[in-house]
């Protein structure tokens, strides 16, 4: 075990040795610099897809052919690919693109392998090593990395069902300043103003993309192709064809809001019906049991003290 615990303790010292090197270079203006279009791109629009940019990490070495961009790329076979994952960074609301978000997986599976060493180094030098302990780094760098994309996952199912529940307050909004007399880029800029949900914040992305030279079509248009939520997919589409062919935008909103509302409701009813049925596992397998106990318990007692 001595030359286990020296090669241990030597990893351990590498490790910090490795870990003050790159804290040197990450203090370097060169490695911290931020690109020209993560400078320009506040001053031009706030909801400019940055892209590989966006998130730019001190220690993040230039893509290009680097062991980063094969490492990110390795980690784009998983979730979804690329386009998954832009999909769940729109829907959850996050900025960037799937290169950042690959670069802050890779830095979470570093963490992990790193705390998995640290672990791994303690149980050797506590003399308990066993062939599962040298699989720990491993094994948590696998954890962490898949733990990064359901978090993801998570945040963007967290939000749509939050724009979902939006979606008919929202439509009946628009609806009422339509029927007051505004028009449509008026009241959708009176709503996102009033309002502070997260679909507030998406329709002032779109008056912010109409601002800059967008039309309402193709802005809302983006806005959902962006999101792909159903519900809002097919209140776009019908907007669109209302501004299109001139037909009345209220009753069209109105309708839409109607069948936001529906659709809300039958979501609501299955997932009752899915909670009736996670409501009977600590019937099952607590409550029955336990009373099975009680009841019969008492009886073997007496029949073991030999009293019956």
């Amino acid at each position: 075990m001595s030359v286990l615990s020296d090669v241990a303790v030597a990893v351990l010292l590498g490790g910090v040795l490795a870990a003050g090197l790159l804290l040197v270079l990450a203090a370097f203006p060169r490695w911290r610099a931020a690109s020209l279009t993560s400078r320009i791109a506040p001053y031009l629009r706030d909801v400019t897809d940055l892209g590989d940019s966006a998130e730019r990490l001190p220690w993040r070495m230039p893509a290009g052919g680097s062991w980063s961009a094969r490492l990110k790329g390795a980690f784009g076979l998983f979730g979804g690919g690329d386009a998954g994952v832009a999909l769940r960074l729109a829907q959850a609301g996050l900025r960037g693109g799937p290169a950042a978000f690959r670069s802050r997986q890779l830095i979470w599976v570093l963490v992990g392998l790193g705390i998995g060493a640290g672990v791994t180094i303690a149980l050797v030098l506590a003399g308990r090593l066993s062939p599962p302990v040298v699989l720990l780094p491993v094994l948590a760098a696998v954890i962490a990395g898949v733990g990064c994309d359901a978090l993801l996952g998570a945040r963007a199912k967290a939000r749509v069902a939050r724009l979902a529940e939006e979606l008919p307050t929202v439509l009946e909004f628009l609806a009422l300043c339509l029927s007051a007399g505004e028009g449509l880029p008026d009241a959708i800029r009176r709503v996102a103003v009033a309002g502070s949900g997260e679909l507030s914040a998406e329709l002032r992305a779109v008056i912010l993309a109409v601002n800059t030279g967008s039309s309402l079509a193709d802005a809302l248009g983006d806005c959902a192709h962006r999101l792909q939520i159903p519900s809002l997919s097919r209140a776009v589409d019908q907007i669109v064809a209302a501004l299109e062919r001139g037909a009345p935008l209220a009753a069209v909103l109105q309708a839409q809001a109607s069948d936001a509302r529906e659709e809300t409701k039958r979501g609501l009813i299955e997932q009752a019906g899915r909670k009736e049925i996670l409501m009977l596992l600590p019937l099952v397998f607590a409550i029955l049991p336990l009373s099975v106990l009680f009841a019969v318990f008492p009886g073997v007692f007496i029949l073991r003290l030999g009293l019956g």
